[in-house]
């Protein structure tokens, strides 16, 4: 609304009944209240005051005026007690992104979360394409690797996730087991669609193995899992849902240089709110209970 200004000038000189008083409340020279008043009845085309040597009178038209201003003004000031207060609440909308992958880890600590915190509403967002904290798009990020971050985001380091070789008992009975990565030749694995992954381990198997070796391949970690665990082939596995699933074999434990480090990420206008800080606290307690990670 291009004339907001005059309608609120308007507005205080209804409620106050002088151009010198509204003048004052809005912090502005007399004639430009005086200039507002004018160019708005000009633009309605119609009187909003009678003027008098006490002051200002709002006419019928003027009134309509005032109680359609009170009503925005009113809701300005309610809509800046709730931006103030989500600053020092927690309660409303908590957007988190993630990795894909990771969410029967996340989900306890959300729904625990809000065990905690009843008036949050949570969504978890993943997804190939990284969300922009900068933009507004979540308000914590859960990353994988090292890669650098925008120099207005806040890094603190989560867990590392570890990973090893597994195999299908069902494939184990087909194609046998190896002995070691020498014993490789004739084997079948599974590995990332995208050849660009920063996956440390999916790095390693495409040095280790020949392409035509690649049996299956998939983008999603889920869909790479399940394949596993149908007996496509060979392929790796978080060392923590490898050992509550039955039938696995393990082909090489896990390794160092094999670890996925995780990343908290923050914006830096929103990391010492009270919400973000009671989930980043809250998510890094509950990371301490996750098995198989470090």
């Amino acid at each position: 609304m291009d004339n907001w200004d005059e309608i609120r000038t308007a507005y205080q000189v209804a409620r106050v009944g002088t151009v010198s008083g509204a003048a004052d409340v809005l912090g502005v020279h007399h004639a430009t209240v005086i200039r507002h008043i004018d160019a708005l009845e000009k633009r309605l085309g119609t009187k909003l005051f009678q003027r008098h040597s006490r002051g200002y009178t709002a006419t019928e038209a003027g009134h309509d005026l005032l109680s359609v201003a009170q009503a925005t003004d009113d809701q300005f000031i309610q809509l800046a007690g709730r931006i103030k207060g989500r600053g020092e609440s927690v309660s409303g909308e908590l957007i988190v992104t993630s990795i894909a992958g990771i969410s029967d880890l996340l989900t306890p600590v959300m729904l625990s979360f809000q065990e905690k915190w009843p008036d949050v509403r949570v969504r978890l967002l993943t997804d190939m394409r990284i969300f922009r904290l900068d933009y507004g798009e979540a308000h914590v990020a859960i990353r994988a690797g090292d890669a650098q971050e925008e120099q207005d985001n806040v890094v603190q380091p989560l867990v590392r996730i570890r990973t090893g070789l597994y195999a299908a008992r069902s494939y184990v009975e087909r194609f046998g087991l190896p002995a070691s990565e020498a014993d490789f030749d004739g084997h079948r694995f599974v590995s990332a669609d995208l050849t660009t992954t920063r996956a440390p381990f999916h790095r390693w198997l495409r040095t280790a193995v020949q392409p035509d070796q690649i049996a299956y391949s998939a983008t999603e970690p889920a869909a790479l899992e399940q394949a596993v665990i149908a007996g496509a082939g060979i392929g790796f596995i978080p060392a923590f849902r490898a050992e509550g699933t039955p039938n696995l074999v393990q082909i090489l434990p896990p390794r160092d240089d094999w670890e996925s480090p995780l990343r908290l990420v923050t914006h830096v206008d929103l990391h010492r709110t009270r919400k973000v800080q009671a989930f980043v606290s809250h998510l890094k307690e509950s990371a301490k209970d996750w098995k198989l990670c470090r």
